[in-house]
């Protein structure tokens, strides 16, 4: 039987409320078993670029990495919140390692060709994720604290979506453990009516997300969301659960199996 392992990815909105962040990482660290964090910051990186008198370039949702943009995002997200998790984990009693894609070649990416006619610039599309590595940390009794960021095996960074990169993470651990991958936001689940934060479904299979969209109940950017989920579980993950990030010590939200 395969040892448990829960992979955790917290987003930008997180990190950047203390309130939230800090119940986050006590109930990170009280969770049993190994594990993995995974974070997000692009709220951090929009105003440090903002400090540093660059303009941030969004479509869908998705910023346009150029070549100042990805100096930024480096050090934001590989710098400035990696290590203040790594710290704060530290001091939780947690051995945490902080990581990019980079480090130890443990995630390669490609660099995202035009789409619709956009250049998305320096932004990754994961290839592959040494599991072993990861493992290996994991087996010595390291934390890992995953960046989203990657590289592309030419001495080049990419930026890549954190979402992503806990699903690619989740889906290649699954072949060493049994493995719970939790999506924690700013709502308590997926909800059926976003209006209302108690609506949230329970359970989502692939026969039930396809009915969703189809009737406009799931849609906007959380379909990218679960899609990402659904695609772990049928990669190997026992079970994904999207959740408030403050109630990640438990079963709440929505489970995808």
């Amino acid at each position: 039987m395969k040892e448990k392992l829960t992979v955790v990815k917290v987003g930008g909105a997180v990190v950047e409320d203390e309130r939230q962040l800090q119940q986050l990482l006590k109930d990170f660290s009280a969770i049993k078993g190994k594990k993995v964090l995974v974070h997000g910051g692009g709220r951090k990186a929009t105003k440090m670029a903002e400090r540093l008198g660059i303009e941030t370039h969004m479509v869908n949702g998705r910023r346009i990495t150029d070549a100042e943009m990805l100096e930024v995002v480096t050090m934001v997200y590989g710098g400035l919140v990696n290590k203040q998790l790594v710290a704060r984990l530290q001091a939780e009693g947690q051995n945490a390692i902080g990581l990019t894609g980079a480090d130890a070649n443990s995630i390669l990416s490609h660099k995202r060709p035009l789409k619709d006619g956009v250049d998305f610039g320096f932004v990754g599309d994961v290839d592959a994720v040494d599991g072993q590595v990861l493992a290996a940390l994991i087996n010595n009794g390291m934390v890992p604290v995953v960046a989203p960021l990657t590289h592309d095996g030419q001495g080049h960074l990419l930026n890549t979506n954190a979402d992503t990169m806990a699903g690619e993470v989740a889906k290649a651990l699954a072949r060493h453990y049994d493995v719970t991958l939790m999506f924690s936001f700013e709502k308590k689940g997926v909800l059926s009516n976003p209006d209302d934060d108690d609506s949230v479904i329970p359970e989502i299979t692939r026969t039930l997300f396809n009915q969703y969209v189809s009737e406009g109940i799931i849609n906007g950017g959380m379909i990218p969301k679960v899609e990402n989920a659904l695609s772990a579980v049928e990669a190997g993950v026992s079970k994904v659960i999207i959740t408030l990030a403050t109630a990640i010590d438990g079963e709440h939200g929505t489970v995808i199996r």
